[in-house]
This record gives structure tokens, C-alpha cells and sequence, in this order.
């Protein structure tokens, strides 16, 4: 099974009304953004969608909203990762029609050992026929997914990329210089996107697309094609802002240029908390020098 999803993904974040239920039409609104410039695929809930704090019940609830919405014009992945193989495989059996694939975070907090991290996710392929995308984020898992593990499981007919957010550029080269033909990386780190398309990755799960689709787009499929001049000049641009989208967390800030944008409120839930005010104008202080 050959990797569908390339170019630029966005990890969309879950609109929330004051009282903290799901502002459905703000992701309604969302989506349409997305589609409306240039993103390529959709990822819902992700941890950008703050996952962690919504229900299964919500979770579906909010992909169905999404589907509605999207109508079948771009590729839907679907969020489902934790540190309990055996209900993660229940849920992956669960999730409903539609969806084009699935991305699953490595196991967390309990940093099982290389050996039982692929065998997490050969459980977890045996319980689906979608194509899996890995997520390796060792600054929030506590464990690392190595290269050998990751290669072992590029072997298995349905997992067909890694999401690689681990910053570190000798393990992803060795991925990308040894992975087998349909097995992609996709970069997990906003930040060092074009450097690991030039490198051979194939695009990107992006929070920063959230707000600036058109202009993620264009960084990504300008270092696709080559046209490296073009994507450094829109790089530096937005690295600033990436910088600050980050700052204090995520999606907090992400969350400031949207509602700066008029497209959603900027409400979390606990344990998150909305950005500091000073962070906060300079969000969208800096949305709106992007946008002129």
C-alpha cells in the first residue's frame, strides 16, 4: 500500500463556545478555510484538536461535522493513539466510514521498550485495513520510536508513513535513506519542514496551516518541486509566528490568530490555558503583518 497523504496536512484544532462545548460551526468555518486554500489533507483530532480532553462520543461527533463539511474533496486522517494497545485497537474497529486513514501517537508515559512499541503498532494494523501513519513526538511521549523500529514497521502492508516530530535529523535521513518505495516521511516540526522536504520528506502535519493554509501550502509545494528560493523567502516569514505559536503551547497560540482572523474563539480546556496577553498581541499583531 503506497502512502496517500503528502504535501500539506493540517492538524486542526477543535473550536470551543465560552461554556466550553464544540463550536461547530467554527470548525465548519475552519474546514472551509482549509479547502479553500490549497491545504491538501485533513487531520482530526490530533493533540492540536486537544484530544486528550474530548469523549469518544465528541471525537466522532466532531469528525462527522468535518466530513460534512468537507464533502469528500480533501483526504480525512483520524486521531487515535495512547498507551493502551488492546482499546486503541477497539477504538481504531470503531471509528466510522469515510475516514482515509489513521494517525496513532507512540505510546506514552508508560515508555514501553523499541520491541514493544512495534508491537503496539503491529496490533494496531491488524485491527484495520486503513493506512497508518506512525507519530514519533519524544518530547511529549517520553520514549523515542528509533529508525530501525520505524523501518521494521514500514515492512507491514498498511503502515505507510511516520509523522516525525523528534527533531532529529540523523534518525529522519536514515529513515528516508533506507525506508522502502511507498513508505514516506512527513514532517512533524513546522519549523524544520523545508529543510526535510529537501531532504526527501514528502510534506508535512502542520499546526501553523491552521491560520495560514495558503501560505504553508506554497512553503511546502515550492520545496517539493525545488523551488527552494521561494519557500526559504515564505520560511522566514513565517518563522516568527511559529516561533510564537509555540511559545506557550499548543494550540493556544495558533488559537490567538485564528480568532484574530474572525474564524474561531480561542477558548481551551482545562488543563490548557488561553496564551498571556502580551504573547496574545503580539499573535495577532503578527497575523495581521502576515496577512497585508
Amino acid at each position: 500500500m503506497d502512502n496517500p497523504f503528502k504535501g500539506s496536512g493540517v492538524a486542526l484544532v477543535t473550536p470551543f463556545n465560552k461554556d466550553l462545548s464544540i463550536d461547530f460551526n467554527a470548525l465548519k468555518k475552519l474546514v472551509r478555510f482549509q479547502i479553500d486554500n490549497k491545504t491538501d489533507f485533513l487531520v482530526v483530532q490530533g493533540t492540536t484538536g486537544e484530544s486528550p480532553t474530548l469523549t469518544f462520543e465528541e471525537k466522532i461527533k466532531v469528525l462527522e461535522a468535518v466530513q460534512e463539511e468537507n464533502n469528500d474533496q480533501l483526504k480525512i486522517i483520524f486521531g487515535a493513539g495512547g498507551n493502551d494497545s488492546f482499546a486503541i485497537g477497539e477504538t481504531i474497529k470503531k471509528i466510522p466510514s469515510g475516514v482515509d486513514g489513521i494517525l496513532s501517537v507512540s505510546p506514552y508515559y508508560n515508555k514501553p521498550s523499541q520491541r514493544g512499541i512495534v508491537e503496539h503498532y503491529k496490533y494496531l494494523a491488524s485491527c484495520t485495513s486503513l493506512p497508518i501513519i506512525l507519530y514519533n513526538v519524544p518530547g511529549r511521549t517520553g520514549s523515542n520510536l528509533s529508525s530501525e523500529s520505524t523501518l521494521e514497521l514500514s515492512k507491514i502492508e498498511n503502515i505507510v508513513a511516520i509523522k516525525e516530530a523528534s527533531g532529529n535529523f540523523q534518525q529522519i535521513m536514515n529513515i528516508i535513506q533506507e525506508k522502502p518505495i511507498g513508505f514516506d516521511v512527513l514532517s512533524g516540526d513546522d519549523a524544520i519542514t523545508m529543510p526535510l522536504i529537501a531532504l526527501g520528506a514528502v510534506g508535512v502535519i502542520s499546526v501553523v496551516a491552521n491560520a495560514f493554509p495558503n501560505k504553508f501550502s506554497q512553503l511546502v509545494h515550492n520545496s517539493i518541486n525545488g523551488k527552494l528560493e521561494l519557500a526559504k523567502k515564505i520560511h522566514y516569514e513565517l518563522l516568527p509566528i511559529t516561533n510564537m505559536f509555540f511559545e506557550e503551547g499548543n494550540p493556544g497560540g495558533v488559537k490567538v490568530s485564528l480568532e484574530a482572523q474572525g474564524i474561531i474563539q480561542s477558548y481551551m480546556r482545562k488543563p490548557l490555558h488561553e496564551v498571556s496577553n502580551d504573547l496574545s498581541s503580539r499573535i495577532a499583531k503578527e497575523t495581521k503583518n502576515i496577512l497585508l
